[in-house]
């Protein structure tokens, strides 16, 4: 147990530093004055100081995103494979890939006052009515547009993102040289063992082990570890087919005419996947398109 002091050596902090009598020690609050100081204090921090930090309103929580939530929406793309161009001022050979945009079209808003947060329902392709379910055919049907065969949300930081129901996204929406993030599903390898999904290093050849040179080995702790296998233990499975977003992809080139946008680099999944792509969150927001063709 910590060590007490007497009632008698009671000192407490006071204005001018004297010591409190005991019979008014008695009947104050009693501060420790020894103790264990920390080698490492709390530093201050301005991010605590503010005293907005913990409401959990839905007001409060679009204020927090509100510098990360991109102030246009994305598009959907197809990827079609990859190529390389060549930079004509260093002549280096730059690997990239195709993304294709057909027909993009904006189907629905997502507003504040009704779901809570600002979002741009986006379209890509076409589909017969006859292979659409009924619900989603009078959805599509109310909005005035055809059936679309992928169908995607785009979150916006305000309403002045939120473009007219019906309106078109072709490939000049991304203008060269900007940065934008891809999301994707990675290409799916099946059920896998854990040397090719997790990197194991395997059993030995020799010394006993057999017939289990890929295997996992022992998957849980002994008793000190409750006897039991933890959640999220890396074992074999499926792999692949996860959501996965490449930011920072830089647009090497648009074509307008074909519907064509080359990033720079790969992107996750094989041919014909589809590919989401927005305004890099991690980089200056770009600026009009229209304004920076009519600039130039």
């Amino acid at each position: 147990m910590p060590p007490r002091l007497s009632r008698r050596l009671v000192q407490l902090p006071f204005s001018n530093g004297a010591v409190i009598p005991q019979s008014h020690a008695q009947s104050a609050v009693f501060v420790r004055a020894f103790g264990i100081r920390s080698l490492n204090p709390p530093k201050h921090s301005k991010f605590n100081d503010s005293p907005e930090l913990l409401k959990s309103s839905p007001a409060a929580a679009l204020e927090r995103k509100a510098n990360t939530l991109p102030p246009r929406t994305g598009a959907i793309a197809i990827k079609k494979g990859m190529t390389a161009i060549f930079d004509p001022e260093t002549g280096k050979r730059i690997s990239c890939t195709v993304l294709q945009l057909d027909r993009v079209q904006v189907i629905a808003h997502k507003t504040v006052d009704v779901h809570g947060y600002y979002a741009v329902q986006m379209g890509a392709g076409w589909k017969h009515p006859n292979n659409v379910t009924k619900s989603l055919l009078g959805h599509f049907s109310e909005q005035g547009v055809s059936p679309k065969r992928h169908v995607y949300e785009f979150r916006v930081k305000d309403e002045d993102g939120l473009l007219p129901v019906g309106q078109l996204v072709n490939a000049d929406w991304f203008h060269e040289g900007q940065y934008v993030d891809a999301r994707s599903n990675t290409k799916g390898k099946g059920f896998a063992g854990v040397m090719k999904r997790h990197g194991f290093g395997g059993q030995d050849r020799s010394h006993g082990v057999s017939l289990t040179h890929r295997s996992l080995g022992s998957a849980g702790p002994s008793q000190g570890g409750g006897s039991r296998v933890y959640p999220g233990k890396k074992m074999a499975g499926n792999m692949g087919n996860e959501q996965n977003t490449v930011q920072n992809l830089k647009v090497l080139k648009v074509d307008a005419e074909n519907g064509l946008v080359l990033v720079n680099g790969s992107v996750s999944g094989p041919k014909g996947c589809v590919v989401r792509i927005q305004d890099a969150i991690k980089k200056p927001w770009p600026v009009n398109p229209e304004s920076a063709q009519s600039s130039k």
